[in-house]
């Protein structure tokens, strides 16, 4: 996978929203944007969410600190809900994973300490952070304060209205898709 390094001039916070089909290689541009900006002396910060993969299937998702390397499980493939069930009355059916609460605190955690700085990641803010107000919340406030320079953060191509629609001064990236292409930070 091909990444260059944002080196980014202007005096102005940029907002960089990385964006592709499901597979096309997000988490994978985030963790090689990490490689190369610690090559050039950068120490990035914030969540990167690899995949886990269990038999050729996405089985999980881990969340992993960008500044410690500690990783930690944060969701798991949900099974359907049961009509009538708790789940499917809470609304929480209609997502395919299933969140750890205490992985979802400890990535706001990590989020709510970082000092500002030169390169935020965050992959990836979705439906719980735009629709649900749950999720890395703090990610969607270190975002409004521009305490980085350049901050750069996952979100689907179905988000990109809302996204843009909170912060009308980011830029797009693309990400085309890119088959077995591999995600460990």
């Amino acid at each position: 996978m091909v990444v260059h390094y944002l080196p980014y001039a202007g005096s102005e916070p940029a907002l960089f929203l990385v964006t592709g089909g499901r597979g096309s290689g997000k988490t994978s541009w985030c963790i090689e944007l990490l490689r190369q900006a610690r090559s050039v002396g950068i120490e990035p910060v914030g969540l990167v969410s690899p995949a886990v993969f269990e038999h050729g299937t996405k089985a999980g998702i881990d969340l992993v600190c960008v500044a410690t390397g500690e990783r930690r499980n944060l969701a798991v493939r949900r099974q359907p809900a049961v009509p009538g069930s708790a789940a499917q009355q809470a609304g929480w059916h209609k997502f395919d994973w299933q969140f750890f609460p205490d992985v979802l605190a400890w990535g706001n955690q990590v989020l709510d300490t970082l000092p500002p700085g030169e390169l935020l990641i965050l992959d990836e803010l979705g439906p719980l952070e735009f629709f649900e107000q749950v999720g890395f919340t703090a990610g969607l406030e270190q975002i409004t304060r521009q305490a980085f320079k350049i901050t750069c953060v996952v979100i689907r191509p179905t988000l990109l209205e809302q996204a843009l629609g909170r912060w009308p001064w980011a830029k797009i990236i693309t990400i085309a898709d890119e088959p077995g292409e591999g995600n460990q930070p």
